[in-house]
């Protein structure tokens, strides 16, 4: 005997979500999404924070290699630009003489020393993006028509000081060799990340700087170059014997000006190699 139609109307299942079906899983999706998400974008920021210590790690390799060949280090500015100084000072940085040493010989070549480093003659080198210089982490500024580096070179602290300032490794027109960093290689700060600095061309002299905050300091004026970047809780520095570390934003600033100093016989208590 055949079932009679009005039984199959009553009996036959639906094949369609319900509405609230639907937005239980929609629900749920939004959920999983919710916890997943942190993690996908803290991974993405680890391998951006890994990426940014093997540039510096390769900043600290041709350092080493440049003093291996001239016995010294590098001048953090060529020729600097200061009040009184004569007209067409050159003003080259320290990471415009090592990039021979960073595989980058022929760009190296293109520049004309004998000039000054914004003269039209180097506009084309100049213009240069060196993936090396650029931490992937760092927000992007507007651009001023020449390569951009995300690292500065340490000329000094006033933290602790204020009378002279020029204690770190990289200052004006003057070189120094290893020797010369009394307070240990691998307890001074040569390149410290330098993130929307006024002044961040990696051929441009000016991107050498005094310290005179904390890491990522809130209180320090944005327009001023400083150790700051776009990490999490730090900023990554190289010290001169050629080791990456991230330094905390709870860094004690005591310990900082000691780390940033290249022979004043001070100890950064609070550091750990």
């Amino acid at each position: 005997m055949k079932p009679s139609c009005h039984r199959l109307l009553t009996t036959s299942r639906p094949t369609a979500f319900t509405l609230v079906e639907l937005l239980v899983v929609i629900a749920i999706i939004g959920v999983l999404t919710g916890l997943i998400l942190p993690a996908v974008q803290a991974a993405r920021e680890a391998a951006r924070r890994m990426q940014c210590s093997n540039n510096l790690r390769q900043i600290g390799i041709a350092l080493h290699n440049y003093h291996d060949t001239h016995q010294r280090l590098p001048p953090g500015c060529l020729q600097w630009r200061g009040p009184g100084r004569p007209v067409g000072m050159k003003q080259f940085a320290w990471s415009a003489m090592i990039l021979p040493f960073i595989e980058q010989t022929n760009l190296h070549l293109q520049i004309d020393f004998h000039v000054p480093f914004d003269s039209p003659r180097n506009a084309v080198p100049a213009a240069t993006m060196l993936q090396v210089y650029l931490c992937p982490s760092a927000l992007q500024s507007p651009s001023s028509g020449r390569g951009k580096t995300d690292y500065g070179g340490l000329y000094g602290q006033r933290i602790t000081t204020r009378s002279a300032t020029d204690n770190g490794v990289f200052i004006y027109d003057i070189s120094f060799r290893f020797a010369d960093v009394r307070d240990g290689l691998s307890n001074t700060i040569c390149i410290g990340e330098d993130t929307r600095g006024p002044d961040s061309e990696w051929i441009n002299g000016r991107n050498v700087f005094e310290q005179s905050g904390g890491i990522n300091d809130p209180d320090i004026w944005i327009g001023d170059n400083e150790i700051r970047s776009d990490h999490t809780g730090g900023a990554q520095v190289l010290l001169t014997d050629g080791h990456v570390q991230l330094l905390p934003n709870t860094l004690d600033r005591l310990s900082l000006a000691a780390l940033i100093t290249r022979a004043e016989g001070d100890l950064a208590t609070d550091f750990q190699n």
